[in-house]
């Protein structure tokens, strides 16, 4: 059973930047996908950011702005977020393995001024 903790949300003013950090439990293998995911308040969770081997997947909607990485050594993916707006407000939660796979606690994002 692998366990994920995700840290690095906050309270943030629009423009600003976070960094998310996801820490497995054991390995991560690259080819399963690991990935961030999102859920605001009366949404439907969506798919922010994944990565799968060499491959990245973003949402239309954070294109150009977030960064998902991912360090094996450290059992760890990242999720870099720059020019954050209100809208990207949410509780955001670490995947590996997809849908029917592992997910942590969430961690909430908060954008305002």
């Amino acid at each position: 059973q692998v366990q994920l903790v995700e840290s690095g949300g906050g309270l943030v003013q629009p423009g600003g930047s976070l960094r998310l950090s996801c820490v497995a439990s054991e390995r991560i293998f690259s080819w399963y996908a690991m990935g961030w995911y999102r859920q605001a308040p009366g949404k439907q969770r969506e798919l922010v950011a994944a990565l799968s081997g060499g491959s990245t997947n973003y949402a239309d909607s954070v294109k150009g702005r977030f960064t998902i990485s991912r360090d094996n050594a450290k059992n760890t993916v990242y999720l870099q977020m720059n020019s954050l707006k209100p809208e990207d407000t949410a509780v955001y939660y670490c995947n590996y393995r997809g849908i029917g796979g592992y997910w942590g606690q969430g961690t909430q994002v908060t954008v305002s001024s």
